[in-house]
Formats: C-alpha cells, structure tokens, sequence
C-alpha cells in the first residue's frame, strides 16, 4: 500500500468517526442541569425595643439565637417610626408575652420583667424565652434546660437561650411557605413566673 492510499484510507477512517460522533451527541438527550432548590420564603417580622432600656444585649442575642435556628422566619428591629409586630418593653414585674404566632401587620406585646433578673434567671434565656411565645410556642412547664420555652421551671442555672429541635420544627410550621400560620395569633398573657 502506497502512503497516498495508507493516508486515503486513514483520513476517510477519521472522517467516518468525527460524523458518528457528532450525530451521537447531536441526538443525546441534554444533559441535565442540577438547579439550586428555591429557598424557603421567609416571613420577616420586625421588633420595636425602642421601651426595654437595659435589655438591648440581651434582646440582640435572644433575636439572634432564633434568626440562626429557625429558616423560615426573620426578626428585624423596626426603624424608627415603624409598625413593628413585635413590641418589646422592659417592665418591674415577671417577664410576659403574648402568644402568637403574631402575623405580619398584626402585633404582639414582649415584657421583660425584672423581678426574674432579680431572682437570679438569665437576660438572654428570658429575652429569647418572650420571642418563642410571640412565635407561638406556649410553656412546656416544667421542663430541661434544654427545652427554652421550659422557661423558669428549669431554675436559675439555665443559660440556654437555643430552641431546641421540636421547638424550632414547629415555629417553622407556624410559618410555612412565607406566610404565618392561618393558625390565628392565641393572644393570650402568658406570665414567666416560677
């Protein structure tokens, strides 16, 4: 075999597997693309402490300790001159809420009572405590540590300030699919004393 006739054969050989290969892919299905899943939609609901002088840290973290354990819900400080849903308030008593969970444009009164700061219970667990009823948990009394909503039933030693797995699962069910719950806002006083 000349090298004309080797060289022939050998491109038209080439040429035969270039179009086998460009008809293969051009009848391929498409490849698939991955798509991030759509995020959850949020329901932001804003909080007015503009009346607990002596509780901003304890509020910052109590918002903080839900805004990072819970998905679907985000707690905002309301600018000033703003409805907010949440209204916060330092107070002498024990600490109160209203029990939601409070609804975007509605609005829920937090008291922070110093009488339990006075009897040794944590800022922070009573701040994040007040949030959890306006979000619509109730008392679980008594309760662990463990449990935040277990509220003072679990002494004066409890720092936990963190929703545990159940109590977060259900804040999240409250607000499903970015709107609150049609679970109407219980409105009732629940009052943190031992």
């Amino acid at each position: 075999m000349s090298l004309y006739t080797w060289l022939r054969t050998a491109t038209a050989s080439v040429a035969v597997v270039l179009a086998t290969a460009t008809a293969t892919t051009a009848n391929a299905a498409p490849t698939p693309t991955t798509e991030p899943a759509a995020a959850a939609a949020v329901v932001t609901l804003r909080y007015d402490d503009s009346r607990a002088g002596g509780w901003e840290a304890a509020i910052a973290a109590g918002v903080a300790s839900w805004n990072a354990n819970v998905d679907n819900v985000r707690l905002v400080e309301a600018a000033p001159g703003t409805r907010a849903e949440i209204v916060i308030v330092a107070t002498t008593g024990w600490p109160q809420a209203q029990l939601g969970p409070v609804r975007p444009g509605r609005q829920v009164r937090v008291e922070l009572g110093s009488q339990a700061v006075t009897q040794g219970y944590d800022k922070t667990r009573i701040a994040a405590h007040e949030l959890g009823h306006s979000l619509g948990l109730p008392d679980t009394k008594p309760g662990p540590c463990t449990q935040l909503m277990s509220g003072s039933s679990a002494g004066t030693a409890c720092r936990n300030a963190v929703p545990n797995a159940t109590e977060q699962a259900r804040v999240e069910s409250f607000y499903a699919n970015g709107v609150a719950a049609h679970v109407a806002t219980d409105g009732r006083v629940l009052v943190d004393a031992p």
